[in-house]
């Protein structure tokens, strides 16, 4: 990428992706970055992108944005209900910054494998760009669509990021596996117990793979001078839970029993005072709120009693040569959630 002045607007900012994101990019000689999210935080814009006029008033004047870079989510209960918001905040992001940044250059949006149909079960692997779409509803499809069409004929590109599970440190985020497991992991010995793997029986065996944020930050500002193209970016190897859940129990200092087949969020349910007094015990500074986000999503993961990966080769023959091995990607972050203090 060349040196000319840049200004990026990252939306999702306080996301494992977004979080991670703004890190690399405030590394990166020549960038200045301005995030979004709903709550806000320091140096970040606070809006509600569902709302067409708070949108509008919060980045109307942001003429000097260079590059936009899509992480935002909003969680609904069904697939369905997933499309309109998730495609309205896009669509009033754009229809914010485009008339007002003359220099837009690029829009990066970040996806997934769902584009794939991962998440309604047995999908072809490994998943290709090139693959053929599914049924909907699908609110990264949709989004893309409304990108391909919104760009036709003007002078700014896209990209298409997709992603794996992603590891990140990011705290009260709906999709945060890594920080389910270290606190699943904190509970069971807390109580005295084995780490059993709770999910269903197949996907202890199962091939994954996962894709480290800061891997991802990097993939994403290098696609940011692509031609509208789609990429899976992940860490590059492969594993079973059955291989690595061991590993994950050795970390936190505990045997392993046999798998049994439970829902976190069920069981997760009712563990507020017992974490309350961890937090007491060890000096914890994080209340359970914001550890315990993310029990629906680690469900979803371990419900996965099928292979779950895609082909990264074409990142890889475009230019992107990163990678990273998932066992230390795990071990990091838990080092990372212990220094601070949000487990024991």
């Amino acid at each position: 990428m060349n040196e000319e002045r840049k200004v990026a607007l990252v939306a999702g900012a306080n996301g494992v992706i977004g979080k991670n994101l703004i890190e690399h990019l405030e590394t990166q000689p020549g960038w200045r970055v301005i995030g979004l999210s709903r709550r806000g935080g320091p140096g970040q814009i606070a809006v509600d992108l569902l709302d067409v006029e708070d949108t509008r008033a919060k980045l109307g004047g942001l003429d000097d944005v260079t590059h936009v870079f899509y992480a935002a989510y909003v969680d609904k209960p069904t697939w369905a209900e997933l499309v309109p918001p998730n495609l309205a905040m896009l669509t009033n992001l754009v229809d914010a910054i485009e008339p007002a940044a003359p220099g837009l250059r690029h829009i990066s949006l970040m996806q997934g494998y769902k584009v794939y149909g991962a998440h309604l079960g047995p999908f072809k692997t490994p998943a290709r760009e090139s693959d053929a779409g599914h049924m909907p509803p699908e609110f990264n499809v949709d989004q893309q669509q409304f990108l391909e069409r919104r760009q036709a004929g003007k002078t700014w590109t896209w990209s298409a990021i997709r992603p794996s599970v992603v590891g990140g440190t990011a705290l009260g985020n709906p999709m945060n596996l890594a920080l389910a497991i270290a606190v699943y992991a904190s509970i069971s010995k807390e109580l005295g117990l084995p780490l059993r793997f709770p999910g269903k029986p197949g996907a202890y065996d199962s091939l994954l793979e996962m894709t480290d944020a800061g891997l991802l930050a990097k993939a994403t500002t290098w696609a940011t001078d692509s031609m509208n193209e789609a990429y899976n970016i992940a860490n590059g190897d492969l594993f079973r839970w059955s291989e690595l859940w061991p590993r994950i129990a050795a970390y936190f200092d505990l045997e392993v029993a046999p798998p049994l087949p439970m829902s976190l969020d069920v069981v997760m349910a009712d563990k507020e005072e017992l974490w309350t007094s961890i937090a007491a015990k060890y000096g914890l500074e994080v209340p359970y709120s914001a550890v315990s986000s993310s029990w629906g999503f680690a469900d979803f993961v371990f419900g996965w009693d099928y292979d779950m990966f895609a082909d990264g080769s074409k990142a890889r023959r475009a230019g992107f040569h990163e990678y990273a091995e998932t066992s230390a990607m795990f071990f990091r972050l838990f080092d990372e959630f212990r220094k601070a203090k949000v487990i024991p």
